[in-house]
């Protein structure tokens, strides 16, 4: 569009390391994925093939292929690594890797159990490789771990050669740093970002009104993922404030009073953590 409203927050050109939008594929069709990216494809940073979609779909290479054309990187699974390490496969699992073409790899433990040090090492080898997102959190409900021990996790996969680590929510929204409504779980979200850069991790987000909740805690340019590829418009629109869950969190607060006649300072919404740069 050549009209240009101003208190717009600022977003990155691509390829950029904060407000990244990564979109699961879960099993897109080649036809679908080509619709796909003439829609969205200027807004996508990554695709994810979730969980062991790979294994079953055709055409991987050349939907890959396709996705590398417009500027967006792929990974597998990170369920779809435990697959092959549980199985003891791990040197298969980089042949996989250099056959597909890929240079971005997410390494989890969602589903099996190996000791945070066995999880580390795969970090750490696979980085030599490419670049490594670390996913944190079990993928089964009534799985507790304590805050503090996110925190450390987190700490270590970075330490270990991670580029991101993601915070678990599966492609539900309903475990990991949610509760089992969906809502988020505020304690430990707040103890995690005492301790760990914000851009640095990757809240994965597939309900709307998580969506909301991020852009409203910590801006526009949070980092969010499992985003299905019909969504990723209006996430863009809740990012830049142009739809209602977001209409007024960027606007200056004068203009916000001329519209909202029973305003308060202390009731704007959102009372973000990191000021957007407005355009």
């Amino acid at each position: 569009m050549e009209i240009k409203l101003p208190y717009i927050p600022e977003r990155a050109p691509k390829p950029r390391r904060n407000g990244i939008t990564m979109v699961m594929d879960k099993g897109l069709s080649l036809r679908q994925a080509e619709d796909f990216l003439a829609a969205s494809s200027h807004l996508v940073d990554f695709v994810k093939l979730g969980f062991g979609t790979s294994y079953v779909s055709r055409n991987v290479k050349e939907k890959i292929a396709l996705y590398r054309e417009a500027g967006i990187r792929t990974y597998l699974g990170g369920t779809f690594f435990e697959a092959f390490i549980v199985r003891n496969m791990f040197d298969d699992y980089l042949r996989l890797i250099q056959n597909l073409g890929l240079d971005m790899m997410e390494v989890s433990d969602g589903s099996v159990r190996m000791s945070h040090d066995t999880k580390c090492e795969f970090i750490s080898k696979l980085s030599h490789h490419g670049t490594v997102l670390s996913e944190v959190g079990s993928k089964e409900e009534g799985i507790l771990i304590s805050p503090n021990k996110w925190k450390q996790m987190m700490h270590d996969e970075l330490e270990a050669g991670a580029w991101k680590v993601i915070a678990e929510a599966r492609e539900s929204g309903t475990v990991g740093i949610y509760r089992p409504s969906g809502k988020a779980h505020v304690q430990l979200i707040n103890r995690i970002l005492a301790k760990i850069d914000q851009d640095k991790i990757i809240w994965e987000a597939p309900i709307k009104s998580q969506q909301v909740y991020w852009i409203r805690l910590l801006g526009p340019n949070v980092n969010l993922g499992n985003i299905a590829p019909e969504e990723v418009i209006p996430l863009e629109t809740l990012r830049l404030g142009l739809r209602g869950d977001t209409f007024f969190s960027f606007l200056p607060d004068d203009m916000v009073k001329n519209w909202i006649p029973e305003y308060k300072d202390d009731e704007k919404q959102p009372a973000t953590k990191k000021k957007a740069v407005v355009k």
